[in-house]
């Protein structure tokens, strides 16, 4: 298979920082992750759901402000130590803020105060950045979304959008009362409620004329104000001075190719979609005369990457599918969320040092695309991880910072929360991705993800096959990786097959070498669901020749936490297959987990008892095995994400040890030594928060050991997969 451009242009670009370093191109890390639930005011319960959506900076780059829409506030984070960013006070606020922006020593923030979508209210807050205090409001007479600033300070452009209620007529426009767009004239950074004008936007788009919907403005350096119309499907251009609409246009559609367009638990970029609508959400400019949106859809449309327009609407470079592949091949594709794919939202513009630069948010992907604007078309530099569902940027060139605003919470459900994260740019070699996937011979993405398992090539030192979980439900691969590369390179993908057909009734999170091109693999089962918890045995193109299933001993004590990884040790007759199973199931003491051996040959079943750390606010089990040098090692962990996370361990058995016993009886337990704390070096990788499911573990032919995180295929996950390389592990026993 041949290498994507992008990957050939990395490996080139990375043999240039050896050779040359002078030469690189600087490149963007992360150096801090703020969680805002963190900035909460004094005495409020730590589980309140929070987010943070809009971002913006003072003058001088050391505080950051955002706007929190389910607590209500704008918060305050002091960034002057960029590395250690600080909780600096919370405002709360008479209703809900959806954007914000910083003018001299003021806030404005947009605040929606709407009785319901029939009834769209809202106001301009004005909070003194000393004081962190209210002074004063401004009606707008409607539901504001966006709001930026000229660049003199002048004036203030506010998108009423007035949005329309999904719930109603299946969502359809017209949905009374219309948006608009309100201009606000300013001084010294305070609004002077009395010169508010409104520009009406009707009549202006070809779809749904009498409804505009205004979603994000910007200004350009001539005093001119872009509205994405997003459902509309239309850009209008703006004089701020006068109020005159300069130039309108409509966004547009794309045809594309080679996409992913079912959520069907595979990747499949095949897929055409025709004459699909733009529809832009942010926008921002280039210069005084190119703007750049990035196409989100949320009415009908979303053309799934970005496009630079001239601002008499012609079409100077369209993204297509550019931006997904990357995403694609750094396992970030959502393909849970096909009709929009990676949903392009958020843009950001900054000039570092002599290079014009610009981002994009992909909030279902959950990272930051890096572009360079080249006046043509543009350069592709790099991607970023995010959090969930980034939404805000705000570029800080005289810092050479970018900040991020990652606006989803999932406490309620015990996840990772919203997050601020900082990157700094410079010349040390982009950190992330730390594995990647090469191009199909086609050009199309290879497509992964949710890499559950992880095991060495016998004899090849630096070979490494991953398997992928039910996330891929009906795609279940397994990825030949190249550890020797970095980022990783995944090289490979042979679906699991049955009968011919990619197979069914699979949750696989556990693979090991057979020696001999095959590989067995361990299945997690789930019997409510037909999922049967099992071993296979697959040959090197992926076919099953053999399947395993559990004895009626193991069985009438099971739950569906099952197998998480699978060992072999001893071959010919002695061959034995050892597993892990991640929690206890009925017949276990509490804290005590099976590790199960089976004979192939005689077809006998045994198990040890494997004793657990004890459990903090979740729950404790086992998600990897590994057979090496006379130990069995295991990964064992919690299920919490963030600062709840306490255990991530590498723990070793000794083999001499390891005398498993017939089942149906007392079983012996097994003594564990620590190898190795992950939580430092899941904390160090990225600067990002800890990941909960570090799933895959191997040690190479060379003695060498690393672990992969599985990312969930994206869903309620930032799309992270971390590849950690842990150096010699007889060092560190």
């Amino acid at each position: 298979m041949k290498p994507s451009a992008r990957l050939l242009a990395l490996t080139a670009a990375l043999a240039a920082s050896t050779a040359m370093p002078a030469l690189a191109e600087p490149t963007f890390n992360r150096i801090a992750t703020f969680p805002v639930a963190d900035n909460l005011p004094e005495g409020t319960d730590a589980s309140t759901p929070t987010s943070s959506e809009i971002v913006a900076a003072t003058a001088n780059g050391n505080m950051l402000v955002y706007s929190d829409s389910p607590f209500g506030g704008i918060g305050f984070i002091d960034i002057t130590d960029a590395k250690a960013p600080k909780a600096a006070g919370y405002v709360k606020i008479d209703g809900e803020p959806t954007s914000v922006t910083v003018v001299g020593g003021k806030v404005l923030a947009g605040v929606n105060t709407s009785p319901s979508k029939a009834s769209p209210a809202g106001n301009l807050t004005v909070i003194d950045l000393a004081a962190k205090a209210v002074e004063a409001s401004c009606d707008l007479g409607g539901q504001p979304d966006s709001v930026a600033v000229s660049k003199d300070g002048a004036w203030l452009a506010i998108a009423i959008e007035n949005e329309r209620d999904e719930d109603v007529d299946d969502g359809k426009m017209p949905q009374m009362p219309a948006g608009n767009l309100k201009i606000v004239a300013l001084k010294d950074g305070v609004p002077d409620c009395a010169s508010i004008r409104t520009v009406e936007l009707t009549g202006l788009a070809q779809v749904a004329p009498e409804d505009p919907e205004p979603e994000f403005v910007a200004f350009n350096d001539a005093g001119e104000i872009a509205v994405t119309l997003q459902e509309n499907n239309e850009i209008v251009i703006v004089k701020a001075e006068t109020g005159e609409i300069v130039s309108h246009f409509p966004a547009g559609a794309v045809t594309l190719e080679n996409v992913d367009v079912k959520k069907d638990g595979a990747f499949k970029f095949t897929g055409k979609m025709e004459n699909v609508a733009r529809e832009p959400d942010a926008v921002k400019w280039l210069d005084s005369d190119r703007l750049v949106v990035a196409n989100e859809g949320d009415y009908q449309g979303g053309a799934r990457g970005f496009t630079i327009f001239s601002k008499t609407g012609e079409v100077l470079y369209e993204a297509g599918t550019a931006l997904e592949y990357e995403a694609a091949h750094a396992g970030h594709y959502p393909d849970a969320r096909n009709k929009k794919g990676i949903e392009p939202e958020g843009v950001e513009t900054g000039t570092f040092g002599d290079d014009r630069l610009f981002f994009i948010a992909a909030e279902r992907a959950s990272l930051i695309g890096v572009y360079k604007d080249t006046g043509g078309e543009p350069q592709f530099l790099q991607i970023l991880p995010s959090g969930i569902g980034p939404e805000g940027l705000v570029a800080i060139p005289s810092r050479n910072l970018l900040v991020t605003a990652n606006e989803v919470d999932l406490v309620e459900d015990g996840g990772a929360r919203s997050h601020l994260m900082i990157y700094e740019r410079g010349d040390a070699p982009a950190i992330y991705p730390m594995i990647v996937a090469r191009a199909t011979e086609a050009g199309t993405p290879l497509g992964w993800g949710a890499l559950s398992g992880l095991a060495a090539d016998p004899k090849e030192a630096g070979k490494l096959y991953g398997i992928s979980d039910s996330f891929y439900k009906n795609q279940p691969a397994i990825f030949a990786i190249d550890a020797t590369k970095t980022p990783a390179l995944i090289t490979a993908k042979t679906i699991v097959t049955r009968d011919g057909n990619p197979a069914q009734k699979l949750d696989l999170e556990g693979i090991v070498a057979d020696g001999e091109g095959g590989f067995w693999l361990a299945n997690e089962g789930r019997s409510d669901q037909l999922v049967p918890h099992a071993v296979l045995h697959v040959d090197g193109e992926g076919a099953i020749v053999q399947e395993i299933g559990f004895p009626e001993e193991l069985l009438a004590n099971e739950t569906r936490f099952g197998l998480e990884g699978i060992t072999t040790i001893g071959e010919g007759d002695d061959l034995t297959l050892v597993m892990a199973v991640q929690r206890e199931w009925r017949d276990d003491p509490e804290g005590f987990v099976k590790l199960l051996a089976y004979k192939p040959k005689a077809k006998e079943w045994s198990a040890v008892h494997y004793p657990l750390d004890a459990k903090g606010k979740g729950w404790m089990g086992l998600s990897e095995i590994t057979a090496h040098g006379g130990k069995l090692y295991v990964i064992e962990r919690d299920n919490l994400v963030g600062a709840d996370a306490m255990v991530k361990r590498l723990y070793s058995v000794s083999l001499d040890a390891f005398k498993p016993a017939a089942l149906g009886g007392e079983l012996p337990t097994v003594e564990k030594t620590l190898v190795r704390d992950l939580l430092p070096d899941l904390k160090a990788a990225t600067n990002g928060y800890v990941l909960d499911k570090v799933e895959g573990f191997a040690i190479d032919a060379a003695g060498e050991g690393f672990v992969v995180t599985d990312n969930d295929g994206v869903s309620d996950s930032s799309g992270e997969t971390l590849f950690l390389r842990l150096g010699a592990i007889d060092a560190v026993n």
